[in-house]
């Protein structure tokens, strides 16, 4: 496989079949059917597997190999895939605050999120951010409740930074904060060793695998599987008890087939993990 970005290939791995153009439409169709057919998953560091994030290996992956990722590989390749249809893309890098004490200090940038730039305006892209997966770009404009299909977010601005919250059942919880200054393979580079390495960083210590399916968030935290309704109302919360449950959740749940054994990462995680 060549550098060449397989749009086809992907269009059939979403199971996209409408007509393409670099415009909204276009753009937040591809986004909604993204986050729903390719999962968000950190397998490779549970299990100390390197992550590459040059686009064959990253279409062997997501495209061809019934894998999802996490945030540097899905947004490497919705990027890939709206350059080709001819968007205007940029790369972006974002500091996560998700469970962050609000008054701590914020942390390096180990998440990718694009800028989408269209006629009307700039759009905030994601579909990689694991613990509230955005299901639509949103405007990127501050101070203005925006609703989609699975949430409502705002984006705010201070001190010269972009902050992204979501509505939860509890009230307003920041996901991540963000500037518009264009990243450097090389910055993605640094960030994705850092977040598939450290012990700092939740994916190198617990299974945390995020989808969102039939109006439903699914999510799997090591062995609690949870589902979420609109704005993350509380659908059911269910523990794995077997490796061969969590081989079927894998299959049928998330559509995932693992790069080792079912019982091999069921006797790595524990029963809880990370607040997600």
């Amino acid at each position: 496989m060549t550098d060449v970005f397989q749009l086809n290939r992907y269009f059939e791995r979403i199971g996209f079949s409408g007509a393409t153009a670099p415009d909204l439409a276009t753009l937040t169709a591809i986004h909604a059917a993204h986050v729903e057919a390719i999962p968000f998953e950190g397998l490779d560091p549970l299990l100390r597997r390197p992550i590459k994030l040059d686009l064959p290996s990253l279409q062997r992956k997501l495209i061809d190999g019934r894998r999802g990722g996490y945030c540097y590989e899905h947004n490497a390749v919705l990027r890939a895939a709206l350059q080709t249809i001819g968007f205007r893309v940029s790369g972006l890098g974002g500091r996560v605050r998700w469970n962050a004490p609000p008054q701590s200090p914020l942390g390096p940038k180990t998440h990718m999120l694009l800028k989408v730039d269209l006629p009307d305006g700039s759009y905030l892209a994601d579909a990689g951010f694991g613990a509230c997966l955005l299901d639509a770009p949103l405007k990127l404009v501050a101070d203005v409740e925006q609703t989609t299909a699975m949430g409502t977010y705002k984006i705010t601005e201070a001190d010269g930074l972009l902050w992204l919250a979501a509505k939860r059942s509890g009230g307003w919880r920041t996901m991540y904060v963000f500037d518009l200054t264009p990243q450097l393979a090389s910055d993605y580079e640094l960030g994705n060793w850092f977040t598939s390495t450290s012990p700092l960083v939740p994916f190198t210590t617990a299974l945390v695998m995020e989808r969102v399916h039939n109006e439903q968030r699914i999510k799997l935290v090591n062995r609690r599987l949870i589902v979420e309704a609109r704005d993350g109302q509380p659908v059911s919360e269910h523990v794995i008890g077997s490796a061969e449950e969590l081989r079927r959740v894998l299959d049928e749940t998330f559509g995932v087939s693992p790069p080792v054994p079912a019982d091999a990462i069921f006797a790595m995680i524990g029963e809880r993990g990370p607040e997600r």
